[in-house]
């Protein structure tokens, strides 16, 4: 048997390159699940945490997780336009956030649908903390309000419910583009760790897949507990996945320039 002694190959050129390179981060944002965890972790009512830095608040999440050689990529922003009879001012200032978001050119916004919902269901009491609400049981027929269009139903419990119709507002397709997204950069290898800003346990399959490539970061942007479904282990596939949730001053620490290419933030946010 004849054993080489020649040195290897070695191209410096390559190596430096693969040194220099920095882990390429895609963060997916699922926005309405971010908006409304971020107004109830800050306050309804209360200015400051509107005009969010996305970019900026994925860079400094995947700097802590991973350290200072990450840089972010791509975010794509998954949202629809909130267009609301008599409410001209929320799809406007959506719009103008939209405007400074992209001019980071790192920015891609999809868009689904916002679409009012009729329907009808039994009317439920009050939320109560301790229990879930209670099916409101009918005064009688005699007794139900004028200006309230009820019809009597049969109860679970064989008392007499009420049958409402109501109104309500529907947003569609943020979840599917954030899962496109999120698979078509990692199977394509565009990025290398994929961070994603929801509580939807529908994505629960995309990220399952997402998992078996690149490290992903689930971020919860809500109060409430990571859900069920989106769990998982942080050594399957690839391995070193990680799972946090936002606080209030992650949404006030993080936030644009007031004003950002010319698009001036709204007064009270």
């Amino acid at each position: 048997m004849t054993v080489s002694t020649a040195p290897e190959v070695c191209d410096h050129g390559a190596m430096a390159f693969w040194f220099k390179r920095k882990t390429r981060v895609g963060v997916y944002v699922d926005a309405f699940n971010v908006y409304y965890g971020a107004r109830d972790h800050c306050g309804r009512g209360k200015p400051g945490w509107r005009w969010l830095d996305l970019v900026g608040l994925g860079e400094s999440i995947a700097r802590d997780r991973m350290g200072q050689r990450t840089r972010v990529v791509s975010l794509d922003y998954c949202t629809a336009l909130r267009v609301k009879e008599g409410d001209s001012s929320s799809a406007r200032d959506q719009t103008l956030y939209m405007n400074a978001l992209q001019i980071d050119p790192r920015v891609r916004v999809e868009l689904g649908q916002y679409n009012v919902k009729n329907g009808k269901g039994v009317l439920i009491g009050p939320p109560d903390r301790k229990r879930a609400p209670k099916r409101v049981v009918s005064p009688g027929v005699d007794h139900i309000p004028s200006w309230l269009p009820a019809d009597e139903v049969v109860g679970p419990e064989g008392d007499m419910n009420l049958l409402v119709r109501f109104s309500s507002f529907e947003e569609k397709g943020s979840d599917v583009n954030v899962a496109t997204r999120l698979l078509v950069d990692v199977l394509s290898r565009r990025v290398d760790c994929a961070l994603v800003l929801s509580n939807d346990g529908d994505l629960s399959l995309p990220l399952r897949i997402a998992r078996q490539h690149v490290p992903v970061g689930l971020i919860n942007p809500t109060k409430r507990p990571l859900s069920q479904m989106l769990k998982g282990e942080a050594t399957e596939g690839v391995g070193r996945h990680w799972w946090q949730r936002l606080t209030a001053d992650d949404y006030r620490r993080h936030q644009l320039p007031p004003v950002t290419g010319g698009f001036a933030k709204p007064e009270d946010w």
